[in-house]
Formats: C-alpha cells, structure tokens, sequence
C-alpha cells in the first residue's frame, strides 16, 4: 500500500532541516524523535541538519540555505500552527499539516466542535474553567471523567477522575498546563490508534494498532520510558472493525484537512463496540517506543523510508491547489 519511490533522487530534496527540541513541555521527546528522523534521513544520502528552535532563529534556515524542513516538533510552536505559519513566510516547504489544520488538531475543544458538526463520534464533553464548574461537568458527564489541557498532547496534565472529590486536584493539574481545560465521558474499552499518510483523496490509513497498557494506564511515563505497555499490530481486531476504524481516521484526518502524516486515536467502547474519536496528532512521535514507524513495518515501510517519504511530501499552505514545479 506504501507510496514510496525507492528511486527516489534525494539529491533534489536539498539542504533539510529536521527540526526538534524547541520550547514545549515535549522537548526532550521531540529530541528524541528528531534525532530518530535525523539519522535516518542522513542514512538515505539526505543532506540533513539539527535544528533547534529553541537556540536559533527560525530566519537562520532562509539565510543558511535550507530548502525543506522535516517538523519533529511536538506540542506547543511545533504542531500549533505557529512554526507552520513562520515557515510559509520564510517560504519554506514543511512535512505534515498546514497552518490551520495544525492550529485546530492541537486545540482538543475545536477539533471535537468540528467533528461533532461533521457528524463523527467523540466522547461528549465540557470546556471548564473553574474547579466548580468541573464538578458540575463530573455530575453531568458522571464517573469515570477525563479531565484534561485543551492544548497538550502526550497525556500531560491528564487525570482519570473516579470521585467528586477528585475534581478540583484534577481541575488544577490541568490548568497548570493551559487556561482551558477540557473535561471528557471516559469511554470504557480498547484503545487504538490509526496512523495517516498523504493529503485528500490519496491520504491512506496505515494498520490499526491496539494498544494495551496495565489497567490501562496508558500515561506519560508509560508511553515513552517504560516496555509494560503492548502494541498489537495487526490489532487482532475483527477485519470489519479494522476496516472501519482506518474508514473513520480518513474522515477524521480529511475532515480537518491535515496532509502529510498524523495519528488519530480511537477508543472501541467495550460495551457495543461504538468507536469514539479523542484527538488527532499532526507531528507525531518518531521515538523508538513511536506508533507510526510501528504501523508503517506493518505495511511494510521501513523506519527510513517513511521519513524519506514524509520528507518528499513537505509542502506549503501557498502552493496547496496550485502546479508546482520541482
């Protein structure tokens, strides 16, 4: 199913950037993740540098030469909208979602708004902004209740709320991270997720990939510093509710009109198995523990080739609609 050339001239790629590391509470994954994509890169006979944004103007890679840069940021100015929106004033071509469909991906609130207009499933939710008001929302989403940052990813921030008396710790955990905070029905069931390639109609949906944690506890330190945490892919899921599940992240992803790559997490209510939308990742974890690379050997796509091809398809908001020469 891969769209990847192996043909492919890198030399035509030019000078790249792959920029990490940045200012977010994600900083060290995305260090991780971009020394991943670096290596990589380089691998394959890319022209390939480090960028940290966090230590170098964004105006050095016009003036140094960089011809694309491969966004291995994560979280707040590198999946946001805001580094997107720079690079298309320095002109410089980007991996992954354009300037407003990253900009609505990180804000969890405006992605669900959208959805929910679209008519595709997300669990119900509140948007709080006081401990009381996070009570309220407790009493009317009942037990369990997700409570979380509107703009955070990587589980930060997020608390599992079981009683009443748990909201305001919750409520303010939350809020230490960002001034909105997004409270969410707790959907009971297996957690998957979907990872994305490619823009509109040729976007395609990689193996669903089950994720199994203890006592599902799928938390921060789960995910990136610890080997407890299983990943089924194939998923092992009936073939209908695989099919319907990548069916669904295609809408997802198309619906916000992301492009390049992303993830979408879906939770299967264990009850009917009713999938429900959480989120969409628009610069997802290229780690070693990372979902995508992992989807992507399942469909065959090595860790290098799918860098080489989400590099290949770095793009700019200006050119979308329009002929493009190399």
């Amino acid at each position: 199913m891969s769209q990847f050339d192996p043909k492919m001239d890198v030399a035509a790629l030019g000078k790249v950037a792959v920029l990490m590391g940045g200012d977010s509470a994600e900083r060290e994954i995305s260090l991780l993740s971009g020394q991943g994509v670096l290596q990589a890169l380089r691998a394959r006979g890319v022209d390939a540098h480090a960028f940290d944004p966090a230590a170098r103007a964004l105006c050095e890679l016009q003036r140094e030469g960089y011809a694309r840069c491969f966004i291995a940021l994560h979280g707040r100015h590198g999946e946001d909208g805001t580094v997107q929106g720079a690079l298309e004033l320095l002109g410089i071509p980007y991996t992954g979602a354009g300037v407003m469909a990253s900009s609505i991906a990180m804000d969890k609130t405006m992605t669900k708004r959208i959805w929910r207009a679209e008519g595709l499933p997300t669990p119900d939710w509140r948007l709080v902004d006081s401990a009381a008001q996070c009570a309220q929302a407790f009493a009317e989403l009942g037990s369990p209740m997700i409570v979380k940052p509107v703009r955070e990813g990587s589980t930060l921030g997020l608390t599992k709320v079981l009683r009443a008396e748990q909201c305001e710790a919750a409520y303010l955990l939350a809020a230490s991270h960002d001034s909105e905070v997004l409270c969410e029905q707790f959907i009971a069931g297996e957690e998957t997720t979907c990872a994305l390639l490619g823009q509109g109609a040729g976007a395609q949906a990689l193996p669903i990939i089950r994720i199994v944690a203890p006592g599902g506890n799928y938390d921060f330190q789960n995910k990136y510093y610890t080997d407890v945490v299983r990943y089924d892919c194939p998923s092992g899921l009936p073939e209908h509710e695989e099919q319907a599940l990548r069916a669904l992240s295609l809408a997802a992803y198309r619906t916000l009109a992301c492009r390049g790559w992303a993830r979408a997490d879906i939770m299967v209510r264990a009850a009917d198995r009713q999938p429900f939308l959480l989120e969409i990742n628009t610069s997802p974890g290229m780690t070693g523990h990372s979902l995508v690379p992992m989807a992507a050997r399942a469909s065959g796509l090595s860790y290098e080739a799918l860098c080489l091809q989400i590099l290949a398809g770095a793009s700019l908001d200006a050119w979308q609609g329009r002929e493009v020469k190399a």
